[in-house]
């Protein structure tokens, strides 16, 4: 139902975008988020965006990080600048949808992993 994209490899202070598509049974896509999970550690919110735009980001990436969506292809982004070593983790996409009227679910992406060195 998610397909996530666009982890890599990146020196500290580079950039890199991440992408998800949410693909199926979507009768309405709600809100759409970032998570990601460091070794050893839980996993935790990033940034999420309703379908209105509205915006929700973790204190340690605001300014640096931008999430946005395209309601039209079903697909958040999350745009990953000014990165730090403290960034690496495996990011996940998370999406709260109905797949019809009266089924409503949660879904998870397979993760993409960022890395930053420094």
């Amino acid at each position: 139902q998610l397909q996530a994209s666009g982890g890599g490899v990146v020196q500290a202070g580079g950039s890199l975008r991440l992408s998800c598509a949410a693909s199926g049974s979507i009768f309405r896509l709600n809100a759409m988020g970032w998570y990601r999970q460091a070794p050893g550690k839980q996993r935790d919110l990033v940034a999420t965006i309703t379908t209105s735009g509205e915006t929700v980001y973790t204190d340690s990436v605001k300014g640096r990080f931008t999430i946005s969506r395209d309601n039209v292809k079903n697909t958040v982004y999350l745009q990953m600048n000014s990165l730090k070593p403290e960034d690496t983790a495996v990011y996940y996409c998370a999406a709260d949808l109905y797949n019809t009227p009266w089924a409503r679910n949660n879904y998870w992406g397979q993760g993409t992993q960022v890395t930053v060195s420094s």
